[in-house]
C-alpha cells in the first residue's frame, strides 16, 4: 500500500532515518553484523584486487586521472592495488569501478542492489583523508549498508524492472548517509546529505542490451556522490525533505506513480536497530551477474551426474533453463545476443553462456570469462541448444532460483533445481569460503605474505587506531611491516 513516513510516523522518513544514523552506537551493533560487514568488506577488496589486470581498469585509470589532473603522486588516497593515489572523491569513483568491475562483489539479493561497491570506497577514501579509527570506519560502512539494504528491498525488483540500477540509485543515499555519519554531522546535517543525494541517484540497464561497460562505474559514482552530499550537508544549505516519499521523491520519480502500490515505504524505518536488513547481502559464488547463479550451480551439478553416468554434451538434444521472469529481460534477451556473447561482459549478462560452461566445464570461474573460453566453439554450440522459460515456481526476488532440464538424443531426461542460490542468506557462504575467495583473488595481484597480512588487517579493521594503515596496505606500494594488531610499527 502507498503510505508516506509522513502518514505513518509523523515525519519525513529522510528524518527517521537521520535520527536512526545519529543514535546509532557501534556498541550496540550486534556481533554477528560486525562479523557479516568485515566479511563483506574483506570480498570486496578481494575483487578489486582481482580486476587488475583487466583491460577496463587501466581505461577507467586513465579516464579518472585525466578528471582529477593529478598523476602518480605520493598525495591522496589509495587506489587498490595501484602504486597511484588520487584525490578523495576521484579514488572513491576508482575504487567502486574496480570492486564492481568483475560482478563478483556481494549483492543484496531482495534490493538487487551491490551496496559494498557503493559504500566501502567512500567511507575508505573518507576515512583516510580524516585519519579516523577502523572502529569507526566499519561503523558507518555497516550504517550505509543497512540504509542502502532498506531502501531497495522496499521496492524489490522495482528499479530493475523500470530500467533502473539500484546500485547507484539507492547506493548514493546508502554512501551519502555513511559519509555524513562518518563526519560527525547532527540529525539535520544527515537529513541534508540524503537531500543532496536526491539530486544525485540515477544509473540506467542500457547496459545490458549493449554489453556496455558503464555498469561498472555506478557504485563508484554512487560513492563519489556520496562523499559530496556529505560535504555539502555540513553547510546549512536547505534540501528536499520527502526525499523519498515525495511527489518528485526518489521511488516515485524512478518507478512511476502507477507502481506505488507495490512500494513498501513503511519497511525503510520498521525496526531500525532490532533487525537487520544488511544479513540479506549475499557473497556471490561466481564472477557473473547473480541472476544466473541458481542456473549456473544447477548446470554444474548436471555435469557431475553426467559424468558420473557416461552421457555426453556431444548427445544433447535440448536444454530448458527455467529463470524467474523478472530476470529474463536481463539475462534472456535478446536471445541472439545471449546465445552468441562477443565480449567477456556479455558473458557475464548470458544465462544462456553460464549454463552452457556449466555442463561443460563442471565450474563458472574468472578464467571462463577469458575471450578463448567464452569464443570455445563447443560452448558456443551448446548455447543455441538452450531455450529460457519462466520458473513457475520461482520464490524470486526472495532467491534467485534455477532448474536445467537437459534432453539427449536416447531419450533421456536429467534435471536439477537449486531453490535457493548459494551465498543467499538463507544458504551463505561461511567464513572459511569467503575467505578462500579472498585469497585467491588477492593473489592474482599480490603475493601471499602480503594477502595474509591483508586479511588480516580488514578482519581486525574496529581495533586498528587509523584507516591510513589499511590504505598503504591496499596500495602497491612498498610491503610495509604490520603488527598484530594491523596497525603499523
Amino acid at each position: 500500500m502507498d503510505q508516506t513516513g509522513s502518514d505513518l510516523f509523523g515525519a519525513p522518513i529522510s528524518s527517521q532515518i537521520a535520527a536512526f544514523a545519529a543514535d546509532l552506537s557501534f556498541d550496540h551493533v550486534p556481533p554477528k553484523i560486525v562479523d557479516h560487514a568485515r566479511n563483506l568488506m574483506l570480498d570486496a577488496v578481494g575483487c578489486a584486487l582481482a580486476a587488475q589486470p583487466e583491460d577496463f581498469t587501466q581505461r577507467y585509470i586513465d579516464a579518472i586521472t585525466e578528471l582529477s589532473g593529478v598523476k602518480t603522486d605520493g598525495a591522496g588516497c589509495a587506489i587498490i592495488g595501484q602504486s597511484l593515489r588520487l584525490p578523495m572523491r576521484d579514488a572513491a569513483l576508482l575504487n567502486g569501478v574496480l570492486a564492481h568491475g568483475l560482478d563478483f562483489d556481494d549483492t543484496h539479493i531482495t534490493g538487487i542492489a551491490h551496496l559494498s561497491a557503493a559504500v566501502l570506497p567512500a567511507v575508505m577514501a573518507l576515512g583516510a583523508q580524516n585519519a579516523v579509527s577502523g572502529q569507526r570506519m566499519l561503523h558507518y560502512y555497516i550504517l550505509g549498508l543497512e540504509i542502502g539494504s532498506r531502501l531497495a528491498s522496499a521496492a524489490p525488483g522495482l528499479f530493475h524492472e523500470c530500467g533502473f540500477h539500484p546500485t547507484v540509485t539507492v547506493g548514493v543515499f546508502a554512501a551519502a548517509v555513511a559519509c555524513a555519519g562518518l563526519l560527525g554531522l547532527d540529525r539535520q546535517g544527515l537529513e541534508r546529505a540524503q537531500g543532496f543525494a536526491l539530486s544525485m541517484a540515477g544509473g540506467t540497464l542500457q547496459f545490458v542490451e549493449d554489453g556496455a561497460w558503464t555498469k561498472r562505474m555506478h557504485p563508484g559514482w554512487a560513492a563519489s556522490s556520496g562523499i559530496a552530499c556529505a560535504i555539502m550537508a555540513r553547510q546549512p544549505i536547505p534540501t528536499p525533505h520527502k526525499v523519498y516519499e515525495g511527489r518528485f521523491g526518489l521511488y516515485r520519480a524512478f518507478l512511476g506513480a502507477s507502481n506505488m502500490a507495490r512500494v513498501h515505504l513503511d519497511q525503510i524505518t520498521a525496526d531500525q536497530g532490532s533487525t537487520w536488513q544488511l544479513m540479506s547481502i549475499g557473497v556471490k559464488p561466481f564472477p557473473v551477474c547473480h541472476f544466473n547463479h541458481g542456473c549456473a550451480d544447477a548446470a554444474i551439478a548436471l555435469h557431475g551426474r553426467m559424468a558420473r553416468s557416461g552421457l555426453k554434451v556431444q548427445a544433447i538434444r535440448r536444454i530448458e533453463a527455467r529463470v524467474p521472469h523478472g530476470v529474463m529481460s536481463s539475462v534472456c534477451e535478446p536471445v541472439d545476443i545471449k546465445r552468441t556473447p562477443s565480449s567477456d561482459y556479455e558473458a557475464k549478462f548470458s544465462m544462456h553462456y553460464a549454463v552452457a560452461c556449466g555442463l561443460l566445464r563442471g565450474h563458472l570461474g574468472l578464467a571462463d570469462l577469458a575471450p578463448d573460453a567464452v569464443r570455445d566453439p563447443d560452448a558456443r554450440a551448446l548455447m543455441q541448444l538452450i531455450d529460457c522459460t519462466p520458473d513457475p515456481s520461482t520464490t524470486f526476488p526472495r532467491h534467485f532460483t534455477g532448474e536445467v532440464r537437459v534432453f539427449f538424443d536416447d531419450g533421456t531426461t536429467l534435471v536439477h533445481r537449486e531453490a535457493i542460490n548459494r551465498g543467499h542468506a538463507d544458504r551463505p557462504m561461511d567464513g572459511a569460503e569467503i575467505r578462500a575467495k579472498f585469497r585467491a583473488n588477492a593473489g592474482l595481484s599480490f603475493p601471499g605474505e602480503r594477502v595474509q597480512a591483508l586479511e588480516e588487517s580488514i578482519l581486525s579493521i574496529d581495533v586498528q587506531s587509523d584507516v591510513r594503515a589499511l590504505d598503504t596496505l591496499l596500495t602497491a606500494l612498498p610491503f610495509p611491516h604490520v603488527s598484530n594488531q594491523g596497525t603499523f610499527s
